[in-house]
This record gives structure tokens, C-alpha cells and sequence, in this order.
């Protein structure tokens, strides 16, 4: 059965990518966009819905089977909005997302994120991330999260590793991330885990 995947953060590198591969696997992803965004980039003919991560409405969930978090406020913006969309965005998402009745919400969150007092430079970010995804896993929400290691805009390799055999300091692929977001996604292949991984 087809299952309508809700995806925020559908325009951005990984965002389209993943739309594309809910496609290819027989199912409907449905592009979580706000005014501005630049929709060309998405695969034609692909399904709309208009919402702002900062200003969610209580119906943004309606009608899906799965959400899929794959947001982020983007490297050039200040601790304030890395609040309102990662940390925030994300919460009001998941809750949105658990009255709704979503059978499964999938986080893309960040190598680091475990930590509850992150630091080093990426601290505030982290920070926000690990609060979104302790908040998904008190949500009762079947739930996977993927935190991935420093991205590239590489193809798909060989092999993906996940858990505790991946190196920290490699890097992954936004192919190989948007391909296990969609196997989590639309299999459940990783419900109850979050798991670092790394292009092998």
C-alpha cells in the first residue's frame, strides 16, 4: 500500500533527494514548502503542502502516514533561528505529528547530537538537535534517527555503516543519507534507534 510521507526540508540537498527515493519506492512524498522556497529543484509533478517550520499549523500532518524531518536553518544563520527550525520546528512537528495519528516520524539529526552539554563550535547547534530528538523519543511516536557525519554532495558509495563502527571524523554522502532516511522511513527498517552513520 502507498504510503504518503510528509518531508520538511524537502528543497534543500538532501531534502530532494529523498523526495525523489519515496518516489522511486512506489510511494508519495508530499514536499513540505514555505513561500520562498525554490520548488524547481524538486522532481516534477511532486505533491505540495504550504507550512513554515516556525509557524506551524495544527493540520500540517493531515492525511500522512510518515513524517520525515530533514530541516535544518542552514549553516548561515544565527542561534536564533537554529532554535526556531531545529529545535523548535522540529518539537512542534513531532507533536503535530503524534496527534495526528503519523504511524512513524524520521529525524536527520547530527553526529554530536547524543551529547546533552555539547561543545566545540557546533555546540548551540547540537544542542538544539539533541532537545529534538529526546523530545521524538518521549513523543510515543514509532520513531528512527539518523545522525549523520560531516555531509558531502558525493553520489552514492559502496556501503553505508551505522552505530557504533562509524568514525566520526569520516564523511557521508547526501545521496547515501537520503537513502537510508527513505529505507527508515518507508520500511521501518530503524524504528526505535538512533544510530550515527557514515559513507563507507
Amino acid at each position: 500500500m502507498s504510503m504518503n510521507v510528509l518531508v520538511a526540508g524537502s528543497t534543500g540537498k538532501t531534502g530532494r533527494q529523498l523526495v525523489a527515493d519515496i518516489a522511486q519506492m512506489g510511494h508519495t512524498p508530499v514536499a513540505l514548502v514555505r513561500d520562498g522556497s525554490d520548488t524547481s529543484v524538486l522532481p516534477k509533478g511532486t505533491a505540495q503542502r504550504k507550512g513554515d517550520l516556525t509557524n506551524l499549523t495544527d493540520d500540517i500532518c493531515a492525511d500522512m502516514d510518515v513524517v520525515v524531518f530533514a530541516a535544518g536553518s542552514g549553516g548561515d544563520t544565527g542561534s536564533d533561528m537554529t532554535d526556531k527550525v531545529d529545535r523548535d520546528g522540529a518539537m512542534r512537528l513531532t507533536d503535530i505529528a503524534a496527534k495526528a495519528g503519523v504511524s512513524r516520524f524520521v529525524m536527520l539529526s547530527s553526529v554530536g547530537a547524543d551529547a546533552s552539554n555539547p561543545e566545540g563550535d557546533l555546540a548551540h547547534y547540537l544542542k538544539a538537535k539533541h532537545d529534538a530528538d529526546e523530545h521524538l523519543k518521549a513523543s510515543g511516536l514509532s520513531y528512527a534517527i539518523l545522525r549523520p557525519v560531516a555531509l558531502t554532495d558525493d553520489g552514492r558509495s559502496d556501503g553505508i555503516k551505522l552505530g557504533s563502527d562509524v568514525d566520526k571524523s569520516a564523511k557521508a554522502s547526501r545521496a547515501d543519507v537520503a537513502a537510508v532516511l527513505a529505507d527508515a522511513a518507508v520500511n521501518g527498517t530503524y524504528d526505535g534507534k538512533a544510530l550515527d552513520m557514515q559513507s563507507a
